[in-house]
Parts: C-alpha cells; sequence; structure tokens
C-alpha cells in the first residue's frame, strides 16, 4: 500500500528501516505526515467519490479501491490481476479526440488520460467509469505502469447520452438525423483524402409517400416509414452508415466503395425491397423509391459539392420515371436545366396543339392481322422536335398536369378509334393519379359519349401502382369503370409491384406483359421465358387475354407466338405511328402487319454520335463513336486498323475501358471491350471504375472533382518523338462518310 501512496502522491515516503533507531523527532514527523496521508486516502475511498487504481508495466491491475466492488456482483479477486484491455472497453459513443484513440493505444503510447469513458467488461450490467490515468517511472526511468482514479457514472452518462443520442438520432426510424449525417459525411471524406479512398453517397427519395398519407392517414404514414428503414438496414447490412434526413428522404453514406457495377446492384435491390407492398394496421400500400448516387473524388471531394451531385443524380432518377436509380454525371447540370424549361413550356403545350395521339398495333401472333390499337401521347415541340414521353410525362405527373393531359388523351383516342372499323379496340393509359380522381368516370363517360364510340371498343390500362391505396376506394373504382362497359388492363405486370391478389380482386379483361421479360427470353439459361408462360397460363387459368409488349426480334416473335400469347405489340410489326398513317392502312384494306426485325436478339446497342480518344502505343487519336453496347462499340475515324488492335478507348470524365478490334472496314472498327460496361441506371452505359483524381493530381493536375472531357493525363499518352501508327481521317457530320 506504501508503494501505491508513494507512486500516486509523487512523493517518496521512506520504508521502515529508514527511520532512525532512536526515534528522532525528523523521523516521528514525517512517519506522521505519511499515516496522515494514508487516512485521508482511506477516508476518501470510503466515500465512494472516486476510486483509487495502478497497474503493473504488463498493464495488469494490481490494485483498485475495495469500494469499488461494493454492492456489486463481481468481487475483487475476479478483477485484480486482469489486463486493462480485459477489462475496459471503450464507449463507442464518445466523440472527438477519445473515440479516435483507442484504449489499448493509449496504454501502448504510455500517454496520458482525463475522464476517459469505458465500459467495463466484466460486469452483466450496463456499467460506465470515467477513467483517468498517468505513466509512472522509477528514478532510472523504467516504466512502472499506471496510476490513476476512477468513479462510477453510469447513471449521468447514460443520461447525457440519450440526450446527445436524440440531437443526433431519427427518433422516429432510429437512424442517423441530418446533423449527424453531415458530420459523418465530413469526417469520412476527410479521412478518404489522406488514405486517396473512395466514398459512395446514395440519396434516397420515397414515390407516391404522400398518397399514402393522404389516404391512409400520417400514423400509417410513419409506421411505414420505420418499415422503410428497417429494410434498407438489412440491404446494407453493416456496409454504411443510413439517416433519415426529414420527411421521406434517406441518405447512405459508403466508404470505399467506387465500383459502380456494385453500387448499380445495391440500388436495385433497394428499389426492389422498398417496392414490395407493406401492411400497414390493416390496410395494404406499396411504394416505391429513386436512388441518386455520387461517388467521392470522381463526383466531388466536399461533402457539400457530393451532396449535391446525388441530389441532382436523384433529380435525374425522378424525373426518368421514378423507380430508377441513376449514377451523378457532368451533364446532368445541363438536363436540370432542360427540364425546368420542359415544365414551363408543358402547361402552355396542350393549349398551343403541341400534343399528339400516336398509335401502334397490337397483333395476333397467328395471323398477324391487327386486333387493335394502344394511343400513345407524343409531343412535338416546336422547336425541339418531338420530346420523349419519358422526359415530359414524369414532369406531368410532379406538377399534377397529367389530369389534364390523361383527359385530353381520353377524349382524342375516342374520337381517333370512332373512324376506324367497330371490331378494333383502342387502348388508353391512366395514370395512377387519374385512377384516384373520382371524375374519372364521368370523364370516360363524356369521352365515350362525345366520340359515341362503343365502351367496349375502349380498353383502359392501369399500373399496378393504383393499388397502393386505400383498398376500398380503388375496388370502388373499379366497379365503377366495369360499369360503365370498358374493359381494363394490368400494365407492365410484373415489374416490381405484382401480387396475385390484384387478379383475383380487380376485374382485370388483359394482363400486359412487360417488355423486360420479353429481353432476352430466347437466350440460354434466361428464365423469361419460364416466367412468360407462367402469366400466359395464370391469365388463360382466370379468363383474361395477355399482350406481350416490346417484341422486336424474329427469335423473340417465335417463342412468344409459342407460350400462347393473345397478341403481340413491338417494333416487329410497327412502331406508334400518326393517325394518319393509321386510317392511311385502314383505308386500304389490308389489316395485316409483316414482322420486319433482326433474326436474333443481341446485346443493347445504343446509336450515338460522339467523340471519344483512342490510345493506341503511344499515340493518342481522335474518333467518333457511332453505337455502343455494354460488351462493345463502333467507331469511325481510323483509316485500316488490323484486326486483332487493342485499343483504350477514353469515353470521357475519366473513364477509359480496354478493347480489341474484332471487325475493320476502312475507317470504322468494331471494338469489343475486355471488361463489359454497367448501366449508369438511365438508358446509358458507363464503366466500373474511373481514373481517379489523385491519379490525375500526381500527373500534374489540381486534385479537384472529375470535369467533363478528357485529362492530360490521358491525352499526354502520345510521347515525344512518337510516330502514329494510322492515319486518323474526318468523320465529322458534314462529311460524306458520317452521311
Amino acid at each position: 500500500m506504501r508503494r501505491i501512496i508513494r507512486n500516486l502522491t509523487g512523493k517518496t515516503a521512506p520504508e521502515e528501516g529508514d527511520f532512525r533507531a532512536d526515534g528522532s523527532q525528523r523521523g516521528q514527523a514525517y512517519q506522521h505526515a505519511s499515516d496522515y496521508r494514508l487516512s485521508l486516502m482511506e477516508q476518501f475511498e470510503a466515500t465512494g467519490i472516486s476510486w483509487f487504481w495502478a497497474s503493473n508495466a504488463e498493464h495488469e491491475l494490481e490494485y483498485l479501491s475495495p469500494g469499488a466492488s461494493d454492492g456489486q456482483s463481481w468481487s475483487m479477486d475476479e478483477v485484480l490481476g486482469q489486463t486493462l484491455g480485459d477489462l475496459f472497453e471503450m464507449d463507442s459513443d464518445q466523440s472527438g479526440e477519445a473515440a479516435q484513440r483507442p484504449l489499448g493505444f493509449q496504454l501502448s503510447a504510455r500517454t496520458r488520460f482525463n475522464n476517459l469513458v469505458v465500459k467495463l467488461r466484466f460486469h452483466k450490467r450496463e456499467t460506465y467509469w470515467s477513467l483517468t490515468g498517468q505513466a509512472v517511472y522509477d528514478e532510472e526511468g523504467e516504466f512502472l505502469g499506471y496510476r490513476g482514479s476512477a468513479k462510477d457514472i453510469s447513471a449521468d452518462y447514460e443520461q447525457q447520452r440519450d440526450t446527445s443520442r436524440a440531437a443526433q438520432f431519427d427518433a422516429l426510424t432510429g437512424l442517423a438525423n441530418r446533423s449527424r449525417m453531415t458530420k459523418r459525411l465530413d469526417a469520412v471524406l476527410t479521412a478518404s483524402k489522406v488514405a486517396k479512398r473512395s466514398c459512395a453517397l446514395l440519396m434516397l427519395d420515397l414515390d407516391r409517400f404522400k398518397q399514402v398519407n393522404d389516404t391512409l392517414g400520417h400514423p400509417a404514414g410513419d409506421d411505414l416509414l420505420k418499415q422503410v428503414a428497417r429494410r434498407i438496414e438489412k440491404i446494407v447490412d453493416g456496409k454504411g452508415e443510413i439517416g433519415r434526413l426529414g420527411g421521406d428522404e434517406f441518405q447512405i453514406i459508403l466508404p470505399d466503395i467506387d465500383d459502380r457495377g456494385d453500387l448499380g446492384h445495391l440500388c436495385n435491390r433497394l428499389i426492389q425491397m422498398i417496392s414490395q407492398p407493406y401492411s400497414l394496421d390493416g390496410s395494404r400500400a406499396t411504394i416505391g423509391t429513386s436512388v441518386g448516387v455520387a461517388i467521392a473524388p470522381y463526383d466531388g471531394l466536399e461533402s457539400d459539392d457530393l451532396v449535391k451531385a446525388a441530389d441532382l443524380a436523384l433529380y435525374a432518377a425522378k424525373g426518368g420515371g421514378r423507380g430508377q436509380f441513376r449514377f451523378y454525371s457532368n451533364d446532368l447540370k445541363d438536363k436540370a436545366q432542360q427540364r425546368r424549361e420542359i415544365e414551363e413550356e408543358l402547361r402552355d403545350a396542350l393549349v398551343r396543339g403541341e400534343l399528339e395521339m400516336h398509335y401502334q398495333p397490337t397483333v395476333c401472333p397467328k395471323s398477324h392481322k391487327v386486333k387493335g390499337f394502344e394511343a400513345l401521347m407524343r409531343w412535338n415541340h416546336p422547336e425541339r422536335g418531338y420530346i420523349s414521353p419519358g422526359e415530359f410525362i414524369p414532369i406531368a405527373e410532379e406538377t399534377n398536369l397529367i389530369i389534364q393531359l390523361g383527359e385530353w388523351a381520353l377524349r382524342q383516342a375516342c374520337a381517333d378509334a370512332a373512324k376506324w372499323p367497330s371490331d378494333l379496340r383502342v387502348a388508353v393509359n391512366v395514370s395512377a393519379h387519374q385512377f384516384a380522381q373520382d371524375s374519372l368516370p364521368t370523364t370516360v363517360t363524356n369521352a365515350l359519349a362525345s366520340a359515341e364510340l362503343s365502351p367496349k371498343r375502349l380498353e383502359l390500362e392501369i399500373t399496378e401502382t393504383v393499388f397502393m391505396g386505400d383498398t376500398g376506394e380503388t375496388d370502388a373504382m373499379f366497379r365503377k369503370l366495369k360499369g360503365l362497359g370498358v374493359r381494363l388492363a394490368l400494365d407492365d405486370f410484373g415489374t416490381g409491384y405484382s401480387s396475385l391478389g390484384y387478379l383475383r380482386n380487380a376485374p382485370f379483361d388483359k394482363i400486359k406483359i412487360d417488355q423486360s421479360f420479353v429481353r432476352g427470353c430466347t437466350e440460354k439459361g434466361n428464365s423469361n421465358a419460364a416466367i412468360i408462360s407462367a402469366i400466359v397460363n395464370l391469365a388463360s387459368a382466370l379468363g383474361m387475354d395477355t399482350t406481350a409488349e416490346g417484341v422486336e426480334t424474329m427469335d423473340e416473335l417465335k417463342a412468344i407466338s409459342a407460350q400462347g400469347t393473345s397478341l403481340i405489340q413491338g417494333f416487329i410489326f410497327s412502331r406508334a405511328i400518326p393517325h394518319a398513317e393509321v386510317l392511311e392502312k385502314l383505308e386500304s384494306g389490308n389489316l395485316k402487319y409483316e414482322p420486319v426485325g433482326p433474326s436474333k436478339h443481341r446485346a443493347q446497342r445504343k446509336t450515338v454520335y460522339r467523340r471519344v480518344g483512342v490510345i493506341h502505343g503511344d499515340c493518342r487519336y481522335e474518333a467518333v463513336m457511332r453505337d455502343l453496347s455494354k460488351s462493345g462499340a463502333r467507331i469511325e475515324g481510323l483509316l485500316d486498323v488490323p484486326v486483332g488492335t487493342e485499343f483504350i478507348l477514353d469515353l470521357g470524365e475519366g473513364q477509359l475501358v480496354l478493347g480489341t478490334v474484332r471487325r475493320s472496314q476502312d475507317a470504322t472498327q468494331g471494338v469489343q471491350f475486355e471488361t463489359a460496361l454497367v448501366s449508369d441506371g438511365a438508358d446509358g452505359l458507363c464503366t466500373r471504375h474511373r481514373v481517379s483524381p489523385y491519379a490525375l493530381a500526381a500527373a500534374g493536375m489540381p486534385l479537384s472533382a472529375l470535369p467533363s472531357g478528357n485529362y492530360p493525363l490521358v491525352q499526354n499518352a502520345q510521347a515525344e518523338g512518337a510516330k502514329p501508327r494510322f492515319m486518323q481521317v474526318d468523320v465529322s457530320s458534314a462529311s460524306s462518310r458520317a452521311a
């Protein structure tokens, strides 16, 4: 005990032999002071305010105030002799420097620590101590161990921790709140810059959540948010931190991930999982989600920049039709501005007569005779030309213009169909927003009456999203529509919200098989053919027709026809055409459509026109990419390149892909990629990985997020004095070759 006091007080108390045998006054005074100090320390220990502890040089606990074990489930014999690392662990909720320097590190560094919060490993009940300690050395400088004090702070600390947690976590879902996620992202990006590592940021926004709140009430909405949080946690599975920013917005921080293939897979899983139906106090609801993805350091180095990039990607995903993910790219800023302009101009498009209805035939697979047409809206902009429905329909849904557009589409389609032979039907899409309007039956009745069209010739195509609202109101709307005598078709069946309960309860006349099942159904090992067969058999058993959408190739036509599908729709027979062409076809008396298309399905190849860099050896060339697929591309611009030549294609924004020339004629080459591209979440493709800004900085570029275009690191690939092997030719749009 005397040795412990000596080390605790920093004073040297003499041993017994140091006192003079004659009991001199000096020796007695020193003895009295030492005894008094010991008495004071024992009295202080007895108060229970704090305890003393000491360890040896091996960090084994060799002394602890006896009062520390009073009333506890452990005894002093159980803890003495154990290492401090076995007895204590750092509390994970600590912040500041202490959280960054574990106890083991501080002990090995022999640093002083003050009021370090530790959790007792040897106590069954959650107990926290405040630990203070200082390394002690002898006169020769040899390390003797630690001496310090401790006290039980469990009650106050738990209260403080709960208060701190409330300030950092969302009370409803238990996820991190906006404040904590902001601090966490700052910390992760700071650490990533030091270590030259990556970090992905995902922004999620729930689709149709407001409708749940409006139809089922806010308590149901709160319950839904909790269930969404649990589903996200299950998918992320501890690989990152998840936060709820407020409302129906969620954020996910994923350190050390930059593979866009893996991230795309994760986004698809999130979309699929969140889109599954929810049970809310006896009611059933279905929502969706859109995801925007940005990756540091490629898309931003600072948290504000990365959040803006992820927000833009989310905005693009929602603009693409919802239920999608999208990676950030530099052109999204321009597209966001263009989207705002489209929103403003769409309000006047109907008044100015810029909207048109085009019609795609539905054809009997055996006779190839047309049985009807699907009405599809088109916007013929006076300056931009035809704008894709994929661009303006989502905008119309967000701004509630879809109700007005939907009413116009019904009237126009009925009026056009009245001019066709009486055995041809017209199918019109009804959005979930329009379906939820009490006025829909009246709108349909007025459109039929105005055109003098028989109700049995009108088919309303309804997506599964209508089932996410109040079940009673949905069933009532179905009864009203069927009461009018119109036909009902379930559109895009099997794309994320499907339930056999829909088919059991809703009075559908037809199921439309989504083109995602048609695509690839002829490929070996693809399960789409089996899925189509199951849908056709199910529909047949329920007395419903089927239409397969998106059939484009001869092998798909043959496979789908063999499955017994009632009708076929797709480019193999015809694209959507203006009504004038429909009338011309009908007036000719030839109601057959002969199939025209490629013999076999191949990997989707997108027609493009963009300049790319081509690197061969020490030389760099400029070329034009004409089309692109996951596995390869067609480029123009280099003359007489031998088959087997290896190129590196610079696709811009840090995207480099190694390819081999498989076909070559004049200045055109077909290049097969060594590593397949991945989806960017929309209708584009991108590389899994990109040139890191850290690599660009090492090559002399300032460290920044990747700008658009190509970079000096790649442009400087041409070594000084290197002789080009191939001749570069002009293949611009003005050239005859481009034409």
